[in-house]
């Protein structure tokens, strides 16, 4: 009852924005690429090394396959972004991928999609966050000795940042994301010119050795590992769906505007995965992890050197061996946009989560937007999973990883299943020649980035499945029915509700009980308003748990000459609940085509602990009136002095919980002739 939590709420969270303040909180291009970028930039930091690492399984002599199999990543991002930009001018909703495959393959299909994408938005945020605090604990001690905490109050931070809406967050992400593409292309310019100028540049780990525990396989099994590091490669590919789920977010016209931002977050990402990639490798960089059976050996002292910088750290360092300040400021630049890269799923979880429930596959709850015009409920969701999640697996980057990418992927395929059917369709209806030449090329690069996707999502299932990839096959199908199951409750209440022609027959009569228990205000107030209803009958009734304080009420009712009956219940056990629940049903019973109103006082209070000390045999049998057919509950309130207090006070609102979605129309949804307002969302 206290303003403190109300103060609290507004310096994190700032003033509550009006419905019509919504566009105001819409994204121009040049902060939309930023705050949908950063998660698919930011897999720069570590899509090399992931390359390098896999190919060094086969040993230092599979490295010369890094440049094809960067290249096969660079030409499925080249058809995912391709494929994108033709969904975000057709589906602009935000649902994105559940909205392509809905439309297109199912409702089923797209339940299976929004399930995999929901987890990989919570693991997009816990891998981030936490490889984020693994580059921060390399400068900083006590972020290593304490990460888990570092990782969760991360997560805090970002969740108050999105909190307080989209435009403010996203000019707080713009700023660092720009200043990671500076950095990176800075090295890809520099480092280039340098060797285009002669200079001979070496990584620090060029003189190991990598050593792999399937040194010299040939084969099936060497194809099979390069289509595991062409695998690992394609987490580059993961946040380019963040975009077609975002489109809501972008200013008019949406769809061409999305569209823009992602050929240039397609363009920047391609540059930076292929220079940075390139640079490893003319660099010669090397990376292992004995954990992928992989070690990093020095051949002068045979001393294992395992424990080595990220790749591309080792490439700044190589770039920039004569400027150590912009060899500092990349490796801050990397960490920061792994912190950023979780900005992503903030913008994106919401957005889905919004889109499901209006379409009754999650609560209500999710559709409504909170005091800054931000789907607040998706956003504390998001943050609580992912939190659980990072504190599960003890912040650890290595075992997180391994449960990455399949969700998108996933996604991928069904999304590019449905447009290859969505293009079928358009070109049966279709008869200009120059339409059609144009949708098969549409069709043909779907039908392209289908079977490289597919591909990828088994080679990730065969790969990963036992390093931890069986927790999101498990974590999906739960999230798959339990939508499916939401979506039947709905569908089945509102079966129910709608109306027969029984449903407008008026009751026969109205049965007015007020419940007392003394002669006081509340009392007398709660009898004043059932007269003033003028019932059929009217009748007061108590429970008389103990025979003395019943007669003494008799007495006085009959000594105030109260114009109303006051009947006595028996309770031989000292029960209130029961005696007016069996009295109230018997009156039901003798009329069935009546209907029975409950009257029962109740105080308003102004302090918490108050509610402790009264109305707790009302709400008990508000409780149980509720489930019984035919009878209406009515509160009658008398305000305490306590309450005074709060006289005045702005209604504390919980984010999301009683606001609804601004309509263009300015008729309310479902007005019926005469005022009333029934709305299906209710």
């Amino acid at each position: 009852m206290s303003k403190v939590p109300d103060l609290v709420k507004r310096a994190l969270v700032g003033r509550a924005l009006r419905s019509a303040q919504q566009h105001e909180q819409l994204l121009p291009k040049r902060i939309a690429l930023p705050v949908f970028a950063s998660d698919a930039l930011s897999s720069v930091a570590y899509a090399p090394q992931e390359i390098l690492i896999t190919l060094g399984i086969a040993g230092l002599a599979a490295y010369r396959f890094t440049p094809w199999v960067a290249a096969a990543v660079v030409v499925v991002l080249i058809t995912v972004v391709a494929s994108y930009r033709q969904n975000v001018r057709a589906y602009t909703s935000g649902g994105g991928d559940f909205e392509v495959a809905t439309r297109n393959l199912g409702d089923g299909w797209g339940v299976l999609v929004a399930s995999a994408l929901l987890v990989d938005y919570v693991l997009t945020v816990a891998v981030s966050i936490s490889s984020a605090v693994a580059n921060l604990g390399a400068f900083v001690q006590a972020v290593a000795e304490h990460r888990v905490l570092a990782a969760i109050l991360l997560v805090l931070v970002l969740t108050v940042l999105n909190l307080r809406g989209l435009r403010e967050s996203g000019t707080a992400f713009a700023v660092p994301t720009y200043l990671f593409m500076v950095a990176i292309f800075a090295m890809l310019l520099w480092g280039f010119g340098r060797i285009l100028l002669g200079a001979d540049l070496h990584a620090e780990t060029a003189r190991y050795e990598v050593r792999g525990e399937d040194a010299g396989i040939g084969g099936f099994a060497l194809a099979f590992l390069l289509m595991r590091a062409f695998a690992s490669g394609c987490a580059a590919l993961t946040g380019v769906e963040s975009i077609s789920n975002g489109v809501p977010a972008f200013r008019k016209p949406k769809g061409r505007n999305a569209a823009t931002t992602l050929l240039m977050l397609g363009l920047i990402a391609m540059t930076m995965f292929a220079g940075v990639t390139a640079l490893a490798h003319i660099t010669d960089a090397r990376f292992a992890d004995p954990t992928h059976g992989t070690t990093l050996v020095d051949p002068a002292t045979g001393r294992d050197v395992s424990e080595q910088d990220p790749v591309i750290a080792q490439v700044a360092h190589a770039v920039f061996s004569d400027a150590p300040v912009m060899f500092g400021f990349v490796t801050l630049m990397t960490a920061l946009i792994l912190v950023m890269a979780a900005n992503t799923a903030y913008n994106g979880f919401p957005v889905l989560g919004s889109v499901l429930a209006q379409n009754r596959y999650l609560p209500r709850q999710l559709h409504t937007r909170g005091d800054r015009l931000a789907f607040s409920n998706g956003i504390i969701i998001l943050a609580t999973a992912a939190g659980l999640l990072i504190y599960a697996y003890g912040a650890d980057v290595s075992r997180l990883i391994q449960l990455y990418i399949v969700g998108v992927f996933v996604s991928f395929t069904v999304s590019q299943t449905g447009m290859v059917r969505h293009w079928n369709r358009l070109l049966a209806a279709e008869t200009d020649p120059a339409e059609r030449r144009r949708m098969r090329r549409s069709r043909a690069i779907n039908a392209f980035g289908l079977v490289m996707t597919g591909t990828v999502l088994v080679v990730v299932l065969v790969t990963k499945f036992t390093h931890g990839a069986y927790v999101v096959c498990v974590a999906m199908p739960v999230l798959y029915l339990l939508m499916k199951s939401i979506r039947r409750h709905y569908d089945r209440v509102a079966a129910e509700l709608v109306p027969s022609g029984e449903d407008v027959a008026l009751p026969a009569r109205n049965h007015a009980i007020v419940l007392v228990s003394k002669i006081h205000k509340p009392t007398l107030r709660a009898l004043a308003y059932a007269r003033a209803t003028r019932p059929s009958t009217l009748e007061a009734v108590t429970v008389a748990v103990d025979a003395r304080e019943a007669q003494r009420l008799r007495e006085e009712w009959d000594a105030a000459d109260l114009p109303v009956p006051l009947k006595i219940l028996d309770s031989p056990y000292r029960e209130i609940t029961r005696p007016v629940l069996a009295y109230v049903r018997n009156v039901r019973r003798k009329s069935p085509r009546d209907v029975v109103t409950v009257f029962i006082p109740e105080y308003v209070v102004g302090r918490w602990w108050e509610h402790l000390l009264h109305n707790q045999s009302a709400l008990r049998l508000k409780g149980r009136l509720l489930f019984v057919p035919g009878v209406m509950v009515t509160s009658v309130p008398w305000q305490l002095r306590s309450s005074e207090r709060l006289k005045g006070r702005p209604e504390p609102v919980a984010p999301g919980s009683s606001r609804r979605p601004p309509h263009a129309s300015s008729k309310p949804e479902g007005a019926r002739p005469g005022g009333g307002i029934v709305s299906d969302r209710d």
